[in-house]
């Protein structure tokens, strides 16, 4: 298991809206991306070439956590920012580090726990000069977020829904809490829990696929699927392909940048 983050953050202040995604044919739900654009790029091919044999409607889901720890948050946030162009539909999900960042953008506190846990890489990746931002007063320091991070990332960071569910299956980052009814699930618990939701094997009731707890292989236990296999640290960024006939995994590999 890789190392894991535990800081909780600061209650929202809106909640995020939640996605009915209907029941589409075909749904690929991306585990946490974390600044590995080229991973990225690969991965999107194999969906694309997988996705040809179906029929129907299809889905992406990415599953939160696209920024941070990799080093080219930047051009992933230009990605979901863009049309998303194909016959597949996309939703982006939420993350606690889309969290974290939106409160560091409002804040810019050089103590923030953000930094310590992939801001710096983030920040790097917008073209901010650590030094001189460390040096700089708060008020520079939001100056220069300003000037650097677009407006249209910062109102996609706001705007990312927390949960799309289906009749069948939930996407959320981080987990649900068990004893809840989905309708009843915080914004927080969503992108944040770890425990007592891991630790829960259910045999009945939705399957939940999210990210947030990085496995080297995906981990599979009762009725969950966890998809984030830490692809900043191993070079594998994975992706859950599920239809009704039953599920499988695509991955982009640190081989698959290298051969590129």
């Amino acid at each position: 298991m890789l190392g894991l983050f535990r800081k909780q953050p600061r209650p929202a202040s809106q909640p995020r809206s939640r996605v009915n995604l209907g029941e589409p044919d075909v749904i690929y739900a991306v585990g946490d991306i974390h600044g590995c654009h080229r991973h990225l790029q690969v991965l999107l091919d194999k969906i694309r070439q997988d996705a040809a044999q179906f029929s129907g409607r299809k889905v992406l889901v990415t599953l939160g956590d696209h920024i941070d720890r990799g080093p080219h948050s930047a051009a992933v946030m230009d990605w979901l920012s863009a049309p998303f162009k194909g016959d597949i539909e996309r939703v982006s999900l939420a993350g606690n580090h889309e969290a974290m960042m939106l409160d560091f953008l409002a804040d810019p506190d050089l103590e923030s726990a953000w930094l310590r846990n992939g801001g710096e890489e983030t920040l790097t990746s917008y073209g901010i000069d650590l030094p001189a931002f460390e040096r700089a007063r708060q008020r520079d320091r939001r100056a220069m977020l300003d000037f650097v991070v677009p407006a249209d990332h910062v109102e996609l960071l706001r705007s990312m829904p927390v949960m799309a569910t289906t009749g069948q299956a939930v996407f959320v980052h981080a987990g649900i809490r068990p004893d809840l009814p989905l309708e009843q699930q915080t914004d927080s618990d969503l992108v944040w829990i770890r425990q007592p939701f891991l630790d829960e094997v259910r045999a009945d009731g939705p399957l939940v696929v999210h990210g947030h707890t990085p496995a080297e292989t995906p981990v599979i236990a009762g009725r969950r699927i966890c998809v984030d296999t830490g692809a900043y640290a191993t070079g594998a960024l994975t992706a859950l392909r599920l239809t009704s006939g039953g599920y499988d995994f695509l991955q982009a590999t640190l081989q698959d940048i290298t051969t590129r």
